[in-house]
């Protein structure tokens, strides 16, 4: 490689709470050479509903790609980008000027629950999974989009027109950097709308599902592989053009970051909600335990890599909650000092269903719950529920899996919440299952690197695969007989939400 060539990879990784561009480097990519972040405001309007500024979006990431880039030392130092994202928020636009023509409907949003109902009545849950390896549940972006469209005359008429397009995160970023020459989304994001089949081998849609649910096939973009050619972004983007080469939703992109592109592997991210993803392989895999089958990742030229995933829709949340609305916890980093001051939690357990419940139960109409509150109840009891509510939940997902034949022997994890060693020490105990951290814990902008890079001849997925990042491991230090009693009391819990 010649001084000349560029080395950096510029990774937009647009998440439910904040917007951030980061530069990997070629040789490097488990070091972060610049990082920009910018917060994004999140509005709930209604019970259930929850929203955000499209054109915020937009224009955040824009901004944050611009300061990396220029502490790169410009366009010509970046090979290509990789865009990783929130998963299952759906944005509607104006293909004639690029507009976003309402908010962003967040993946946590519930308001489609009605819809979802009566489509299970009418017998359609069944037929969904079989084909999407999806729950008929509000969480996927199909119901979003035809709610739009039912909400907004003017959708409706650009739709007839042949000007609206809809899409995932990427999608909308994608035409907007592109200045709407491309419009294309990737396997795992087009896997999470209940629009396309599973096993679907072209770049389209369902006729069937997307007339089941009432969403035009022509406002949707293309589907491409994770690793492909997304087009060029414009040159007033970053100051030149430059080549898109990966597109993967943001527990897929985990995945990928942590190596496990093999069958066995699993990890789990704990951000704003909590996804465990394990890879099952080249065969789609079907759960008899309400976890979801879902595309892994794509690469152009390669088979498809599918997985389970089980879904947390409360996790980060807790502790926002815990510190900005009942303002019991001074700050996030002080959660594990307070867990860690008392022995137990006093009797209390918390069952965080702010927004319902995810995997295994798939319960929407579940709302969240203190148990067992005394005057004896300090404040540092209800952190460490909250913290261990987190636990218990991972440990339901776990279970699912094993009993879906894809057992988790060790547990990869990343996620801001990651970063708490007495809550991955606690994890170990009351899953009874190892937890490794690797030192470098961002995993989903890594994941978008790892398949540019592959794009770009730099690395293959098997040598990725086959690395051995520096980690820390946490073993499981509970006895057999309290895990048990601990999970009993969780599930007495959770039954009575």
């Amino acid at each position: 490689m010649s001084a000349a060539e560029p080395d950096g990879i510029l990774v937009l990784d647009e998440g439910t709470t904040s917007t951030r561009a980061l530069l990997l480097r070629r040789g490097a990519l488990e070091e972060i050479a610049a990082v920009a972040q910018a917060p994004l405001a999140t509005a709930y309007p209604e019970d259930g509903w929850v929203e955000q500024d499209a054109e915020e979006i937009w224009q955040r990431t824009r901004d944050v790609a611009r300061e990396v880039v220029r502490a790169a030392g410009g366009p010509g130092a970046i090979a290509g980008v990789g865009i990783t994202n929130q998963r299952e928020t759906t944005v509607a636009w104006d293909a004639r000027d690029g507009r976003a023509m309402a908010p962003a409907i967040v993946w946590q949003d519930r308001r489609t629950e009605d819809r979802c109902q009566i489509l299970r009545e009418a017998g359609h849950a069944a037929d969904v999974r079989a084909r999407t390896g999806l729950e008929l549940d509000p969480y996927f972006s199909g119901t979003k989009a035809r709610w739009i469209l039912d909400a907004s005359e003017r959708a409706r008429d650009l739709s007839g027109a042949g000007h609206l397009r809809i899409g995932t995160i990427d999608a909308w970023l994608l035409w907007r950097a592109t200045g709407g020459r491309s419009f294309a989304t990737d396997v795992t994001n087009a896997s999470r709308t209940m629009l396309r089949d599973l096993e679907a081998s072209g770049d389209g849609w369902s006729p069937e599902l997307c007339a089941l649910l009432g969403v035009p096939e022509g406002a949707l973009p293309r589907v491409r592989p994770s690793a492909a050619d997304f087009g060029e972004t414009e040159a007033d983007f970053v100051g030149a053009p430059l080549p898109v080469l990966s597109m993967v939703g943001d527990q897929q992109s985990a995945l990928v970051g942590h190596g496990c592109l093999s069958a066995g592997r699993a990890k789990i991210t704990y951000g704003t909600g909590a996804f465990l993803v394990a890879h099952t392989g080249e065969t789609v895999p079907r759960s008899t335990h309400r976890l979801l089958s879902t595309v892994a990742y794509g690469i152009d030229g390669a088979p498809r890599q599918f997985a389970l995933e089980g879904s947390i829709f409360n996790a980060g949340t807790v502790v926002q909650w815990m510190r900005d609305d009942l303002g019991i916890l001074p700050s996030a980093e002080e959660s594990a000092r307070m867990a860690s001051s008392v022995p137990d939690t006093g009797g209390v357990v918390f069952v965080p269903a702010f927004t319902g419940l995810g995997a295994p139960h798939w319960r929407s109409d579940a709302r969240g719950a203190l148990f067992g509150i005394t005057r004896a109840t300090r404040p540092e009891h209800i952190v460490r529920a909250g913290l261990e509510a987190l636990c218990f939940q991972t440990d339901e997902l776990l279970g699912a899996m094993a009993r879906d034949g894809a057992p988790v022997h060790e547990l990869r994890v990343d996620g801001g919440m990651a970063r708490n060693d007495w809550l991955m020490q606690r994890l170990a105990d009351l899953t009874g299952t190892p937890v490794v951290r690797p030192h470098f814990t961002e995993r989903t902008a890594l994941g978008a690197a790892v398949l540019a890079a592959i794009r770009l001849g730099w690395i293959t997925a098997e040598e990725w695969a086959a690395h051995g990042p520096q980690a820390d491991r946490f073993e499981p230090a509970l006895d057999a007989g309290t895990r048990e009693v601990e999970r009993k009391r969780w599930a007495d819990a959770v039954a009575r939400v």
